[in-house]
């Protein structure tokens, strides 16, 4: 399977305009992200990149920075070894849970311990995002709730949800390259009852949940509203994240339309995780 790798440059560079970046990239067919000292590395599966709608993504992105950019077409390699070299730390998330890769040696002793190996797919726990769903689930009692982890990249959520006692579980994703991650990280951490399964919405039909989460992003999270909400118990909750503090009326109206109430958020670095109750 090959990829384009795009190295992007910002200038002057700020961590949030690279978050920023990396958002609206994952809206156009980008699936992975390596931060760098002065941008991006993003990559694309070859079938998926269009350099036309990166160029119109450029031209209207809503900061004053100079961004350029260096395509390369590249091979698969070995993600693992990339995120140990350039990013993943391990990271503990509300003095409880502690995410990080096999390779790393004296991790802190915490309750939740996961590892996740995260290959070509999103979700350790670094991303604003992430942290806030994972802070939300340590707060929850999950036990015999099911859950559906919606977009579940590595599957970290429902491996939490899991070890936090939750019943049948559901970890949906579009790429192939996040299902076989995600059942790589489940037997990495020895829990039993998440059923893996590549696809989008359409897999949702016939099934219900107790709790959805869904880290994904705003389109996304705008256009399939509807198909989570029909699949959620009567006071089931939905939790979202994946979009910005702004963006909360987009939500919360959609919401609405499909009879779900937001009951609050939670905000880190202007990325949020908004909690809505069905009626």
């Amino acid at each position: 399977m090959n990829y384009f790798e795009i190295n992007f440059y910002i200038e002057p560079f700020e961590e949030y305009i690279s978050d920023v970046l990396a958002s609206e990239l994952g809206e156009i067919g980008f699936d992975s992200f390596v931060p760098t000292e002065v941008g991006l590395d993003a990559y694309a599966l070859e079938t998926a990149f269009d350099e036309v709608k990166l160029k119109n993504l450029l031209n209207d992105f809503p900061f004053e920075a100079t961004i350029d950019y260096k395509v390369t077409q590249i091979e698969s390699k070995n993600w693992n070894e990339e995120w140990e070299k350039h990013y993943f730390e391990p990271i503990v998330i509300g003095n409880e849970c502690v995410i990080h890769s096999s390779f790393h040696k004296n991790v802190p002793k915490l309750k939740y311990d996961i590892v996740i190996d995260p290959k070509m797919a999103f979700g350790t726990g670094h991303h604003e995002t992430t942290s806030l769903v994972i802070g939300r689930l340590l707060q929850m009692d999950l036990k015999g709730k099911t859950v559906l982890d919606m977009g579940c990249g590595t599957a970290v959520l429902a491996i939490l949800a899991a070890m936090k006692g939750a019943g049948d579980i559901v970890a949906i994703d579009i790429d192939t390259w996040c299902t076989e991650n995600s059942i790589e990280n489940i037997e990495k951490n020895k829990v039993s009852g998440i059923n893996v399964q590549l696809g989008g919405a359409e897999l949702l039909a016939g099934l219900h949940f107790d709790i959805i989460l869904a880290n994904i992003n705003r389109n996304i999270l705008l256009a399939d509203m509807e198909q989570y909400a029909s699949c959620l118990s009567s006071g089931g909750e939905l939790y979202m994240s994946g979009f910005y503090v702004q963006d909360i009326p987009l939500i919360e109206a959609e919401a609405n339309r499909n009879g779900l109430k937001l009951i609050d958020y939670h905000e880190k670095n202007n990325w949020v995780a908004v909690k809505t109750v069905k009626n």
